[in-house]
């Protein structure tokens, strides 16, 4: 049997426009912006970009429309040596996100429309057996079906390859979901509507932690933005704090880029504690960029990160 290697993300591909605004416009106001831009982005999508530029081997699995924003896609994937497991549609175009940023303090508000890639379906994922089957870990996300997920997670799963959900965004989906994660890494909007309280301190999200577990889980990992990202398993249960090298300029893609450095990571044979560490030093860069994909890191710019980090005794 050949070794299994590499990185599999089914999710989507959307182009972010994004505004950078003082502040979101109320209904019938219009409101002069200060910035826009027009770039790649999509949870897989993203994750599929950082995973990749993080140094991993990567396939996406997606659909796209044939249209300006595809073509965008593609280039993009070109460009990032990354395996395109594609299908692209003639009557439904690639999907778009409206990202608000506000200019003073970077948070930001998405709407979300997944065009062609709403439709991925469990046969789309089923053709892609043997890419998923190839793959040391499988990632997810919910701006697809969940149906498509759950067939993706548990179809790895069986072959023995490492699954990593990020159930984002927040939604329903099967609970038979829980029991075929090896990792679930949902933000505390996320894990909140998951275990149905707040995740305020570090002592709730230790107590969300254990509930996923409880749930079927293999380990819990929360990401809390600036805290940095909580890890709970069998074994130990620590919080990873965040590193970054510059001022914090925009978040959007933060969880993204954490789950592509973390999914690089784990396929490199890092441990939990290792590939936290490093998703962690991935997204810290990817704030202090605008932007989505594009802001994502490459390699050698994370393990300088972590070194530096090291050095200082951080």
């Amino acid at each position: 049997m050949a070794e299994k290697s590499g990185v599999t993300v089914l999710g989507i591909f959307v182009a972010d426009t994004a505004y950078l605004a003082p502040r979101m416009p109320e209904i019938g106001e219009t409101l002069a912006g200060t910035g826009f831009s027009v770039g790649p982005g999509g949870k897989g999508s993203n994750q599929a970009v950082a995973a990749a530029r993080a140094g991993a081997e990567v396939s996406f699995i997606s659909k796209l429309g044939r249209d300006t924003f595809g073509d965008m896609a593609r280039k993009v994937y070109d460009e990032s040596a990354i395996n395109q497991c594609l299908t692209i549609m003639d009557d439904l175009p690639t999907g778009a996100a409206f990202i608000f940023v506000n200019q003073d303090t970077a948070e930001n508000a998405i709407i979300v429309y997944p065009g062609a890639a709403g439709t991925i379906t469990s046969q789309d994922v089923l053709d892609q057996r043997g890419v998923i089957e190839a793959s040391k870990v499988f990632v997810t996300q919910l701006e697809q079906p969940a149906e498509a997920a759950l067939c993706g997670l548990e179809m790895a799963r069986i072959a023995g390859v490492t699954t990593v959900f990020n159930p984002a965004p927040a939604g329903a989906f099967p609970d038979e979901i829980f029991q075929h994660c090896d990792y679930i890494a949902p933000n505390e909007t996320e894990a909140e509507a998951l275990v149905g309280f707040s995740i305020v301190s570090e002592d709730d999200a230790r107590r969300a932690g254990a509930i996923l577990l409880e749930k079927g889980v293999g380990t819990a990992l929360i990401t809390l933005g600036e805290k940095g990202v909580y890890l709970h398993s069998p074994n130990e249960s620590v919080l990873i704090p965040a590193l970054t090298n510059a001022p914090v300029l925009d978040t959007s893609g933060a969880g993204d880029a954490f789950i592509g450095g973390f999914t690089a990571a784990l396929a490199d044979g890092k441990s939990d504690l290792e590939a936290t560490r490093f998703g962690c030093a991935t997204a810290g860069i990817s704030v202090t960029r605008r932007g989505t994909a594009p802001a994502m890191p490459m390699r050698e710019e994370v393990i300088a990160l972590l070194d530096a980090s090291e050095a200082s005794g951080a």
